[in-house]
């Protein structure tokens, strides 16, 4: 049975920690899989999360539009590390509105049940217009090119 990966949680191993400052230690930065970090790496996590919102779809869409434009001010400053965040923040609202969307309350294991897998199809529709709106952002800010490049030259060069 699938339960969640929260579960096993190795803080020590885990690549990012809330103590470094990644504006001012961006070599310790790791790109990492998905939205890995998001709610760790500072400064970023101050500056892009109080910006991100989802709960329907027009402040869904002003908050996507709101982290791309600061996506494009990291991009044109030359700091990738802030851009990278800021599409995982874009990314992150796409999977959590869409979480919203399958599961009421956006719950999807009942850990009253040894994490069983709740029944999908019980969550909000208008949450599904969010994860939408989301979901081109975020599939935007993937393709633009200079962001393209360095992610590449990154993970190359960093992880």
């Amino acid at each position: 049975m699938e339960k969640p990966s929260y579960l096993n949680f190795d803080p020590e191993g885990y690549p990012w920690k809330p103590d470094i400052d990644y504006r001012q230690h961006p070599e310790q930065y790791r790109v990492g899989k998905g939205e890995q970090g998001v709610l760790i790496c500072q400064p970023y996590k101050s500056e892009i999360g109080k910006f991100w919102r989802f709960r329907t779809p027009e402040i869904a869409r002003g908050s996507s539009g709101a982290i791309f434009v600061l996506f494009l001010e990291y991009l044109d400053q030359g700091d990738f590390v802030g851009a990278d965040m800021a599409r995982k923040y874009l990314q992150m609202g796409f999977t959590r509105a869409r979480r919203y969307a399958n599961y009421k309350g956006g719950r999807k294991y009942d850990s009253a049940q040894d994490y069983k897998l709740l029944e999908k199809g019980t969550g909000e529709q208008q949450k599904a217009a969010a994860a939408s709106i989301f979901y081109e952002s975020w599939k935007k800010a993937e393709a633009e090119p200079r962001y393209a490049a360095r992610k590449v030259q990154w993970k190359t060069t960093r992880g």
